[in-house]
């Protein structure tokens, strides 16, 4: 069974519920994910910035943060995306899409964290940026892997 909860607490954003789930779930079924526990949490600048520092010594907001609660090869596959809404209403309106398609990329990239992709190496990178892509296709999203990387995940 695969369970995703999505947590608004700030309020910042009426968040696309159906689309933050989905794009989750596409990204644990095509990876061959049986069992999950994930939970999405849509937090503010401030409060991104202070787990990024706090977690990963890293000043400012980033995009998504991922804590992963499980190994990725573990029956049961549990972790947190943490997402940075303000970061992902700057970068759709700069880059001309919807903040929900945005917050869609953030998840399906924390999800393959949690399914032990990484994004440290410009090959790994590359490959991530291809699985992004599949699961953007997927999910008859528009192609917007292409961004900065923040090393921040």
């Amino acid at each position: 069974m695969i369970s995703i909860s999505v947590a608004n607490p700030l309020d910042i954003i009426e968040p696309d519920y159906v689309r933050l789930k989905l794009s989750a779930r596409t990204v644990l079924e095509g990876e061959g994910i049986k069992e999950a526990k994930i939970s999405l949490a849509l937090v503010d600048d401030k409060m991104i910035a202070d787990i990024n520092k706090r977690f990963l010594d890293h000043d400012g907001p980033t995009d998504v943060i991922t804590f992963p609660m499980s190994n990725p090869k573990a029956k049961k596959l549990e972790g947190e995306l943490v997402l940075g809404v303000n970061v992902a209403q700057r970068e759709a309106e700069e880059r001309g899409h919807d903040v929900h398609t945005e917050l869609c990329l953030y998840v399906i990239h924390g999800v393959l964290h949690l399914c032990g992709f990484d994004d440290r190496t410009k090959k790994d990178a590359a490959a991530m940026r291809r699985k992004e892509r599949e699961y953007l296709t997927k999910l008859e999203l528009p192609d917007i892997a292409d961004r900065e990387e923040k090393d921040d995940d």
